[in-house]
């Protein structure tokens, strides 16, 4: 088969992934595409040009197991989320966000995605605390076929590289009894390609699974063409 072909094949099976998803929705899923004045576009059919290299450093999962954080990526597309679960503004909208293109994912058959929600917060957040927050989303059969792994950091001088070289900025509130949470920061989540590069950055407007899952299959089709 000719490169245009194999290209073809790759746009038409995604496009079809969506239509089923689409089609055996149990829900219609609400979220800031539905006040974009524009069609998504189909996946496949745009580039994501690469931005910079993915940031690393040691994180710890919730048994407390550290890890290289660019071990973790490599290999995988990968939805990276920075959070605190104190958070009482836009970390659990995202997380929410996750879990629905999670769904999603896993009613594709999209085996090459994995999702991680990593703490900025870890004076607070223990392993054993982002258990805790993990464990409302561990359900769902569709789900599981895409891992979702939840992660802190050994301390707050660890973390703190790893948050410049993402250009998250964390910063505490004068008034740490805020309902809003002891944390101000600003919500940057991130899609990373197989190598380990960041391929497209979302703020809250643009936090929509549907969106992200185009974005996913389509760095998805490059890599199989």
């Amino acid at each position: 088969m000719t490169p245009t072909g194999l290209a073809l094949t790759a746009q038409v099976s995604v496009a079809m992934s969506l239509g089923a998803l689409a089609h055996d929705a149990p829900h219609k899923l609400t979220g800031p595409a539905d006040r974009y004045v524009y069609e998504l576009a189909a996946p496949g059919t745009y580039r994501l040009p690469v931005i910079k290299p993915a940031g690393g450093g040691i994180v710890l999962d919730e048994t407390g197991a550290r890890y290289e954080l660019k071990d973790l990526l490599a290999g995988r597309l990968t939805i990276l989320a920075f959070v605190y679960t104190r958070c009482g503004d836009v970390c659990p909208l995202a997380t929410m966000r996750l879990g629905e293109l999670r769904e999603l994912a896993g009613r594709a058959g999209l085996g090459s995605l994995r999702l991680i929600t990593m703490s900025f917060d870890p004076d607070f957040d223990t392993p054993e605390k982002m258990a805790a927050y993990a464990a409302p989303w561990r359900d769902g059969a569709d789900a599981v076929r895409v891992p979702w792994l939840f992660l802190t950091a050994p301390s707050r001088t660890a973390i703190a590289p790893m948050l410049k070289a993402y250009n998250q900025p964390v910063a505490p509130r004068a008034d740490t009894g805020d309902a809003l949470g002891p944390i101000s920061h600003l919500m940057r989540v991130f899609l990373i390609d197989t190598m380990a590069r960041i391929r497209n950055i979302y703020s809250p407007d643009f936090l929509d699974p549907r969106l992200l899952l185009n974005d996913v299959l389509t760095l998805d089709a490059a890599a199989q063409g």
